[in-house]
């Protein structure tokens, strides 16, 4: 007999069962969502680096992968309904606790479990919307809803998190945040059954040493990669002991899933060229597709927009990726796009926006200036993601479980660590090379400099300033001026780098094929004349 998951009222009632499995994601991710768009609050309030609130981000996402390879062994034994109502109610219970806790250590393990719970609701609303869906689309439309909800709840959580923190005390986030919470437990309530039928799978041969391990090297990694700059890498025993745990929990985890019986990850998935094409074209996306902050660090740090409005843009890229995620995927089951043809589009067009921001940036930009340029980008990341992770899903054999799905989770994971480091330190980089370069000009002898020095005191004494203030009030904003150059040709740096890169993909992903075949067509040719040769001879 087949398991029977919802309740009678609502199982025919298609919209409301997707309205609210769709909240269900929105009310874990949210745990991520909020955070991100609260994190300056933080850092006052538990008076912590900016690196601690970055591996805060990481701790919780390390407790995402750890327990999702675990959720498809227990959405075989645990009843759906319960096991969500106690990974919602701990989660509340959590959240609780965030409002009172000052010390930042606390506050890191409290988000590696909150990322524990975040990774149960997700999952188990992912295997439910799987037993909504027929067979021949759950490859396409799961996958979609999943991480379509993923890439757009930072915005939409953050939407109401910008409201809150605009006219509240940051807290009363973590106040709406509860309520939300409360209502998707009356909504477990009222529409999941008490027992789905289904005779429990039992427990046994779970690697719960090797996820263990895998946590503590996910944790690790972060540590290494988000701190390293901090404490000048291996000058410091902390990143060198961090590094030391990363790659001897790598190499354990590895020989464990190598001769367990049940592995978490088939380590033969690697020996597919298909797989591994998938997940470094991934990794490239995800890597690609966070640039976009950097428009977003702009308008908060150059043009000086509200969070509102930075939000606002950001429904803009929502809306373009969901509406092409929309079209992808119709045009997948329709079967009248091939996957090359995507991939080539989508990256195409990542390039393309890339180069365009950087051309584009200056210190005053509108709104409608930064408008198109969003829009694209999200309709190129709508037009990758699904195809990209069907390709990486259906390369993994059907007897390696959720391999694929593992691994994809940890790609993100590590794009995510590029996201807050790499670009950190990219920006670190091009950043010092400008400023050396203005510097050489910064001298007595440039006409320019004299003259703008003169201004600026000019316009401070006659706001009242005495002729020294003015002198040190004119350096200032020289000096501010020279910051923010650098800042933005710093940007412009990055975005062509990133555009060159994805512009390269896409040609490849175009030419390669057809390379592969003229060099099969020529070799075969070169066999064939030298067998006429040979018999000629």
């Amino acid at each position: 007999m087949k398991p029977a998951y919802f309740k009678d009222w609502i199982t025919g009632w298609h919209w409301g069962v997707r309205i609210a499995l769709f909240l269900l994601l929105l009310s874990s991710l949210s745990q991520l969502g909020m955070f991100v768009l609260t994190q300056n609050y933080m850092v006052g309030y538990l008076g912590a680096q900016p690196e601690d609130i970055s591996f805060a981000v990481m701790a919780t996402y390390a407790g995402i992968i750890t327990v999702i390879p675990l959720q498809f062994r227990f959405f075989r034994y645990f009843q759906a309904r319960s096991y969500l109502l106690m990974s919602l109610i701990l989660a509340i219970c959590l959240n609780a606790l965030c409002i009172y806790c000052k010390d930042i250590n606390l506050f890191l393990v409290i988000r590696f479990f909150q990322g524990i719970l975040t990774g149960n609701v997700l999952v188990f609303t992912l295997l439910l919307i799987f037993t909504r869906l027929p067979a021949e689309k759950v490859k396409a439309i799961a996958p979609a809803v999943f991480y379509g909800t993923i890439l757009s709840n930072t915005v939409l959580i953050g939407l109401v998190a910008g409201i809150v923190v605009e006219s509240a005390d940051w807290k009363v986030s973590y106040d709406y945040l509860i309520m939300f919470q409360l209502l998707m437990v009356v909504i477990i309530l009222l529409m999941l059954k008490r027992s789905s039928g289904h005779k429990p799978y039992p427990l046994y041969q779970i690697d719960w040493s090797g996820m263990v391990i895998f946590a503590c090297t996910a944790l690790a990694l972060a540590y290494t990669i988000i701190y390293g700059s901090k404490y000048y890498w291996f000058a410091d025993g902390r990143i060198r002991y961090s590094t030391l745990a990363t790659l001897t929990g790598a190499l354990m985890f590895l020989y464990r899933q190598h001769i367990v019986k049940r592995p978490v990850v088939h380590l033969k998935v690697f020996k597919l060229r298909s797989f591994v094409i998938g997940i470094c074209l991934l990794a490239i996306y995800y890597g690609s597709k966070d640039s976009i902050n950097l428009i977003y660090n702009y308008a908060t740090g150059v043009l000086k927009w509200s969070t509102l409005e930075v939000i606002e843009l950001g429904l803009c890229n929502i809306v373009a990726m969901v509406g092409m995620l929309v079209i992808s995927i119709q045009l997948l089951l329709a079967q009248r796009v091939r996957l090359k043809m995507l991939f080539t589009i989508g990256f195409g067009l990542m390039g393309v926006v890339n180069i365009w921001m950087s051309y584009l940036l200056t210190p005053d930009l509108s709104f409608t200036d930064l408008l198109v340029p969003i829009f694209i980008q999200g309709a190129a990341s709508g037009l990758l993601f699904v195809p990209l992770m069907i390709y990486v899903l259906s390369s993994a054999p059907a007897d390696t479980g959720a391999t694929g799905l593992v691994i994809a989770a940890c790609t993100r994971f590590t794009a995510t660590l590029n996201s807050f480091a790499g670009f950190y330190n990219l920006q670190l980089y091009f950043n010092q090379h400008f400023k050396e370069g203005f510097l050489g000009y910064l001298t007595p002898e440039n006409q320019n400099m004299v003259e703008r020095l003169s201004f600026y005191r000019g316009l401070y004494i006659t706001k009242g300033f005495t002729a020294d203030q003015a002198s040190a009030l004119a350096n200032a904003a020289i000096w501010q001026n020279l910051n923010q150059q650098s800042q933005l040709l710093t940007n412009r740096a990055v975005f062509m780098l990133f555009g060159i890169v994805l512009i390269s993909i896409a040609l490849l992903i175009l030419l390669i094929p057809s390379i592969g075949k003229t060099y099969h067509w020529s070799k075969g040719k070169f066999a064939l004349n030298r067998t006429k040769a040979t018999v000629t001879s």
